[in-house]
């Protein structure tokens, strides 16, 4: 069963702050699987497959920069929250190519995918 956000209040005037909740992670890790699926079907072309590589490449760098090398899944599924706001910037500046918009999502999914794998509460 899903659990559900509860909220938590902290001293008096503090503000009221929701907890990342573990169907956010599971939900967050399905769509990093499904991204890293389908990364396997852009690199079936040998155009596509270099730049998809060295995208991912190129966020998972990032991710080691924002996220640190000592992290949990949730700390990372509130990142992939944060994510739209710098991942693309960071791909246009290190990793453009004519129709890299295309594949975007599935790269960036597939590096929180691949990165997660080194989350200290990672399990298959």
């Amino acid at each position: 069963m899903a659990e559900r956000a509860v909220l938590l209040r902290g001293a008096p005037g503090e503000r009221l702050t929701s907890a990342v909740v573990a169907a956010d992670v599971e939900s967050a890790r399905r769509d990093w699987e499904d991204a890293h699926r389908r990364l396997a079907e852009v690199e079936k072309d040998p155009r596509a497959a270099a730049g998809a590589r060295l995208q991912v490449r190129v966020l998972t760098e990032e991710l080691r920069r924002r996220v640190g090398s000592t992290f949990t899944l949730q700390e990372l599924a509130a990142e992939y929250g944060r994510a739209d706001h710098w991942a693309r910037a960071v791909l246009a500046e290190r990793a453009s190519f004519s129709g890299w918009l295309s594949s975007f999502s599935v790269v960036e999914g597939a590096a929180f995918h691949l990165y997660s794998r080194g989350a200290s509460d990672y399990e298959p």
